[in-house]
Parts: C-alpha cells; structure tokens; sequence
C-alpha cells in the first residue's frame, strides 16, 4: 500500500462560523483571519494506492458551480484535483473508489461535473465506485433546513443515477474494524448525521482522516467545535472519546481543512488533550 496527500484546492470561509462560540481573540491565534474575518481552508484528500485499487477519499468542491458560488468561498492558490493527480501519475480515470466521508459539497463536489455540452452532469470518475452510507444518503437527500445549501443535488443524483453509489455496510456500533475497502472507520454523529473517518493503518503508524470532527489544527482544544455542526453537544462528546483514544493508540490525525498543517500527534497535558507536534506527510513517510 502507498498513500499519498491530495490538494484539491484552497478556499476561505468566515472564522466565527468555523469556531462557533469560541471568541476571535482567542481563535484568531491559531487561524488568523483576514479583514472580511474569513481563515485560509484547504480540501486536502488522501489518495491509497493498494493492489489494483486506487481510492481517493473525499474530492473536495469541484469546478462546476457558478462564480457567484465560488465567489462565496475566495478561492486561493494553484491547487487543483487534476493537478494534484497528475503529479503522482495518475488520472481521474485510473480511480476505482471515491469514499466520501460525507455529502457537504466541499467534501464531494468533485464527483460530479457537467457533460460534454453542458447540458447536464456526469460522474467525474467513470471507472470509480462511490461509497457513501445509507443513513447519511437519506440525511443528504431529503435535507433539513440548517443543511440544504450544504447537499447540492446536482452533486448526488448522478452518482446514483449512473449506477456507480455504493453504500458502506455499516453497523450499529461507532467503530467499523474494517470496511469492503480495506480500511476502519470510525462513524460520528455531531457535525452530521453518519460522517465517516478513514482510520488506516500505515509503514507501522495510525492514521485517522479528521475530516470535519477536528479540521485544523486550531479545533484540537474541546470546545472548539464548528458553527456548522448540527449536533454541537454530541460533537463535544465524540470529541473527547476520539482526542483520549488518539492519545492512547499514538494516532497520526491527518487534517483535510488545515491550508497549513497535514499531519499531528496528540499529548495529554493538565488543561486536555493537545498538539504535540506537526509534520507533513513527507517528513514521516518518505524514506520509510
């Protein structure tokens, strides 16, 4: 197995929205803001290569909305998911999985993009099995209303339309020891209904995608807990079982939002679980 970090695309979004009711004296140490208060955000993925399977998690936004859309997002950097591919040698084709943690459009608007004619919206990869799970499919599809800009139809139905959806065969416990995909996920409730973050074991380490349980760095400390989050009381307890068990098992947490930092490890100190220290993936991995 080889695993490789993905940029997809770097963005902004609104600082008090990503750290909810933690004040911006405090936050903006960690991620500071601009003058429109908004904090650099990066849709960081991981590619696995593992036999003949090539399985990208998460795609970050994609290319196909508007520009009044990613006028919202201040889009930044010379990143991109085709990019990003190339640079390793690879294609979208060459995809055989895309595992989506969850249905946001910033997680899995890459999935789809416009047919040839614009006329409507095809799988943006054609060889690729995409696996979600069925309690947040119905989530997603009949949305509330806090999430309804967040699950963008024309980012769902193709996938099932085209045949290539998959559901995840979960159970009815938090932890998956091992999915059809080769890796464990632990399921969380908070930020919404059945995300899903990959825990992969790796060249001797664990590591745990964070997806949006923990997105940067500065969200370690547990009241840091986004705006966005549907249950926040919940996130706060998946939190501390989560940051306790990285502690103890020596998790790698592997960031998709930090536009900064990829990789951490945790300690233990009198205040709670904090950063210990920060790596990128190369610093780790490379010559082992």
């Amino acid at each position: 197995m080889t695993i490789y970090p993905v940029e997809t695309g770097n963005f902004k979004l609104d600082g008090g929205a990503m750290f909810g009711v933690v004040p911006k004296s405090i936050w903006n140490k960690t991620n500071p803001a601009d003058s429109n208060n908004m904090i650099d955000i990066a849709a960081r993925c991981l590619l696995i290569e593992d036999g003949d399977k090539l399985i990208l998690i998460d795609n970050g936004m994609g290319n196909k909305q508007s520009e009044k859309f990613f006028g919202y997002y201040y889009q930044w950097g010379n990143h991109s998911l085709d990019g990003s591919l190339a640079n390793l040698g690879f294609h979208r084709n060459d995809i055989t999985d895309v595992f989506l943690t969850h249905l946001h459009f910033d997680h899995c608007g890459g999935s789809i993009q416009w047919n040839k004619d614009k006329t409507g919206y095809e799988p943006a990869f054609k060889n690729a099995r995409f696996w979600t799970n069925k309690n947040h499919w119905e989530w997603a599809t009949k949305p509330n209303a806090r999430e309804k800009a967040s699950f963008l139809k024309e980012n769902l139905w193709p996938m099932h339309e085209s045949g290539q959806l998959n559901f995840v065969q979960s159970n009815d416990t938090l932890y998956l020891q091992k999915s059809e995909l080769g890796f464990g996920i632990l399921f969380v409730d908070g930020h919404t209904e059945k995300m899903m973050l990959p825990k992969l074991n790796y060249k001797g380490k664990t590591i745990v995608f964070t997806a949006d349980l923990i997105p940067t760095v500065g969200h370690i400390p547990l009241p840091y807990v986004m705006g966005y989050d549907t249950r926040p009381l919940l996130t706060l307890d998946e939190k501390a079982k989560f940051l306790n068990n990285a502690v103890e098992n020596n998790w790698l947490l592997f960031f998709e939002h930090d536009a900064h930092n990829q990789l951490c490890t945790l300690k233990q100190t009198e205040k709670g679980v904090r950063l210990d220290e920060l790596f990128s993936f190369d610093e780790i991995f490379k010559s082992q």
